[in-house]
């Protein structure tokens, strides 16, 4: 009798409850239902008669000071909690950089200039109206309109366009991935203070072991993820924004197959990450961030009077539109690259607008901009919240309008039998 590998027959067999729990708190339509849902308590609690108690349980601090851990409720939630999204990030950038939609820069030139016109456009536009309206107060914020949300940008585009071509998707997905490396960059070098280059090199240390760990044979969860929390709490101590730490860490894995494995290492950490990423990380970072209180003190009048709500929206819902389409059609018009095979420059209009969804990196390096309160942060954060929102519904009535357009062209190519019709 033939013997059958445990792994193969694990892969075959039927998926138990909890696999199929897991996948379903995986996917980004998940992800980006709870994410809106977060967001949506979080400001209708904010307003409401209990605010208070909200704004006590963010502010709660807890931790051990010796390792400068004392932190608010909140800032455990943007900076460790997040943390679990960061990784998720780094997996599906190594993943895509070894094997995926970003192996080949050629292949992938147009949506990665995209990327990079479409965090330029919206930074500019920022610029601009704060230097007009504001006379350059709240400038420091320029970076808080440039990233894409991955989760709420693919959810929509899985909830409204399950029949778009998948080279859409594809151009979706480079182009975020690459927004969110260059937002990273960004938020280590900008948004950065007061750094410790001893702790830093101990962090990385730190995470070249945990690279190393998980190329062993059978790296276990149990020893891999308190590794990865030491490398954390190091590069907190450093002065570097700690989410780093999991983006890096989800660099070192490898994406490719060892030791007689089915699926690379990537894939594996993904898929024991992603649910923790999807429907724990995201959804308390958005509770916590999202929170704006628009009755007591300031009011919403003051809020919205901010130069920079004006110039996040415009930057958003414009910029990013702008930024990804105009590059999309210079380089494809004038340079001569290709998009995928099936998929024309007017098949990427809904990813314009989607590309506006700047959700939870946003909230984070609005945060890090102007402080964890006052009434630039405040009015940072309803600018986010009405421009991601604004963008997503123009992404799903162009995603609407693109498919009505294809079954038209569809239906216009099948040829009619006359004969039917005598």
């Amino acid at each position: 009798m033939t013997e059958v590998d445990p792994q193969l027959a694990h892969e075959l067999a039927p998926e138990s409850p909890a696999e199929r729990l897991r996948e379903f708190l995986s996917r980004d339509t998940t992800g980006g239902i709870l994410l809106v849902i977060a967001a949506a308590a979080a400001l209708i609690i904010a307003n409401s008669p209990i605010r208070h108690l909200y704004q006590q349980l963010s502010d709660f601090t807890i931790g051990p000071s010796a390792l400068h851990l004392n932190l608010t409720i909140a800032q455990w939630a943007s900076d460790a909690v997040l943390t679990f999204f960061f990784l998720s990030v780094g997996l599906e950038l190594k993943h895509e950089m070894t094997t995926g939609s970003l192996r080949n820069p050629k292949q992938a030139g147009v949506p990665i200039l995209a990327a990079v016109g479409g965090m330029a456009m919206p930074a500019l536009i920022f610029a601009l109206i704060v230097a007009v309206v504001g006379h350059g107060y709240g400038i420091g914020g320029w970076a808080i309109p440039t990233a894409t949300d991955i989760a709420f940008a693919l959810a929509v585009l899985g909830l409204f366009g399950a029949r778009m071509p998948r080279g859409v998707r594809t151009f979706l997905l480079t182009l975020a991935v690459v927004d969110d490396l260059l937002a990273i960059i960004v938020i280590a070098a900008f948004y950065s203070h007061h750094l410790n280059w001893i702790y830093l090199v101990l962090s990385l240390i730190v995470i070249a072991l945990a690279g190393l760990y998980t190329r062993t044979r059978s790296p276990k969860a149990w020893i891999a993820f308190p590794i990865g929390a030491v490398a954390w709490v190091l590069m907190h101590m450093s002065g570097v924004h700690a989410t780093i730490a999991g983006v890096l860490l989800g660099l070192v894995v490898p994406a490719k197959m060892v030791h007689d494995d089915l699926h690379p290492r990537t894939h594996h950490w993904g898929t024991l990450v992603s649910p923790w990423s999807q429907a724990i990380a995201l959804p308390v970072f958005a509770f916590f961030a999202a929170g704006v209180d628009l009755v007591d003190g300031r009011g919403f009048g003051e809020v919205i009077n901010q130069p920079v709500v004006l110039a996040i929206v415009a930057a958003l819902i414009l910029g990013k539109f702008i930024g990804v389409m105009g590059t999309t059609l210079f380089l494809t018009r004038k340079v001569g690259l290709d998009l995928a095979p099936g998929v024309k420059v007017r098949d990427l209009i809904p990813v314009g607008f989607l590309a506006g969804i700047g959700f939870t990196v946003a909230l984070l390096v609005a945060e890090l901009s102007y402080g964890g309160a006052g009434e630039m942060t405040d009015g940072a954060k309803v600018a986010i919240l009405t421009g991601s929102v604004v963008s997503a519904i123009a992404g799903a009535f162009a995603i609407r309008a693109s498919l009505r357009r294809r079954d038209k062209a569809l239906v216009a190519s099948v040829p009619v039998d006359e004969s039917e019709l005598n």
